[in-house]
């Protein structure tokens, strides 16, 4: 166990002080801050407001009890015109106007309208025309209401709610959308911590195997020793940048908070609060970290058994790594099919297998426990993720010794397999 500590402190001081760590430690809260920022600032000063003209010798859009002369906000503005169609034709960008729209004058409120061009010199996107299509919308529901007689008092009955369905029919008090977000969030945070630091782990053993450091400390420490020790070691420095990541995220947010940069943001928060008081947070939060550490452990051990195999040739490392990436890919590329229903049967058996358990698991827990993952399923995967990373350590284990010695020679997957179960 000494010799295991003392590379774990080596494997923890030397990734730490490296100048990649520091930099992608400030970096990130740093992105954090210019997204928030950035995302208020477009969304602030984003595009530009849209100028229609709108011909109507139909009197469709014109009722005159409405009075509606020109409908405006800062993203459109519709003038009802009277001159000539073919004098904003020919002069509608010199009188101020972006673009036009002509209603033909056999259109009549009371009958579907044909399908009006939006005839303009720019490109324009859906996007960009669905304000403008909106506030015609608009319109148009209030021509209908004004001739059939439909007060104020006659459209707050006809906008009631006849039928709610609850987001969540298991806990009424949780919003399902936030859950899904929460979910997604936890599960590509794994996703990109497992690949980024489980490919850490082969680079280190990879780096040491080519200048040979292996062979001078596998002379004092067992192999399988040694990779026990970088991955514990590489695993307290993503334990590390994650605390100072989250640190610095409070900071940031509660600054942001303070000068008022994400008050658009209130409906968000609140719902994100709703979330917590109806969720166990305190067993959330523990098993995310589970997840993470189990997922590390579980992969990392496998990734430094390639890293061992392999000599120089990052094109040999990555095309045995792939197969290690599968799963998880996998499992990221299937979150909809988990979201849509967190109880199915793909949800339940990706939850059980170690391969895509942290994935999976991490996006049905903020559904609610026992509501959507019942208690037994947790204890299992969480039992299963742990038998696997037992599992994987021994395989990876046999590999290693065999691997980070050897030179000179391209394995396979079919021959990595057999140094495994090679008999000593």
């Amino acid at each position: 166990m000494k010799k295991i500590g003392l590379i774990i402190v080596r494997e923890y001081l030397t990734k730490i002080r490296k100048k990649t760590f520091i930099l992608s430690t400030v970096l990130f809260p740093l992105l954090y801050l210019a997204l928030i920022v950035g995302t208020g600032y477009m969304a602030s000063k984003g595009g530009r407001k849209l100028n229609i003209a709108l011909i109507d010798s139909s009197g469709v859009f014109t009722p005159d009890k409405l009075g509606l002369a020109n409908i405006s906000d800062s993203s459109s503005s519709i003038a009802l015109t009277t001159l000539p169609a073919d004098s904003i034709k020919s002069n509608f960008e010199k009188l101020g106007y972006d673009g036009y729209i002509i209603v033909p004058s056999s259109a009549s409120w009371d009958k579907p309208l044909p399908p009006l061009s939006l005839m303009t010199t720019k490109t324009m996107s859906m996007e960009g025309s669905l304000p403008v299509q909106t506030k015609l919308n608009d319109l148009l529901r209030a021509v209908k209401n004004e001739k059939l007689g439909i007060d104020a008092e006659k459209k707050t009955i006809l906008a009631q709610n006849l039928v709610l369905i609850p987001h969540n029919v298991n806990d009424l008090k949780a919003n399902s959308n936030i859950a899904s977000v929460m979910g997604s969030i936890s599960a590509i945070l794994i996703y990109i911590i497992l690949l980024l630091y489980g490919s850490q782990v082969m680079m280190g053993v990879m780096e040491e195997k080519t200048n040979r450091i292996a062979e001078v400390i596998v002379s004092s420490v067992k192999p399988f020793q040694l990779m026990i020790g970088k991955i514990l070691g590489i695993g307290l420095v993503c334990l590390t940048q994650i605390l100072l990541w989250v640190v610095f995220i409070f900071v940031i947010y509660n600054i942001t908070i303070a000068s008022g940069k994400v008050s658009s943001m209130n409906e968000v928060i609140g719902g994100i609060q709703q979330v917590f008081t109806s969720t166990n947070m305190p067993l959330l939060i523990f098993c995310f970290v589970f997840y993470l550490i189990g997922g590390f452990f579980f992969y990392a051990a496998l990734f430094a058994a390639v890293g061992s195999a392999v000599n120089e040739d990052m094109r040999e490392a990555q095309s045995l790594s792939f197969p290690l990436m599968m799963p998880i890919i996998f499992a990221v590329a299937t979150m909809s099919v988990v979201l849509k229903d967190p109880s199915g049967p793909i949800a339940f058996w990706g939850s059980i297998i170690p391969f895509t358990s942290p994935i999976y698991m991490m996006i049905r827990l903020p559904f609610g426990v026992p509501a959507t993952v019942p208690w037994w399923q947790l204890g299992l995967s969480m039992v299963t993720l742990v038998a696997g990373f037992i599992f994987t350590t021994w395989f990876a284990g046999k590999i290693y010794r065999t691997g980070i010695l050897m030179y000179g020679k391209k394995p396979s997957w079919k021959e990595l397999i057999k140094w495994a179960f090679r008999k000593n």
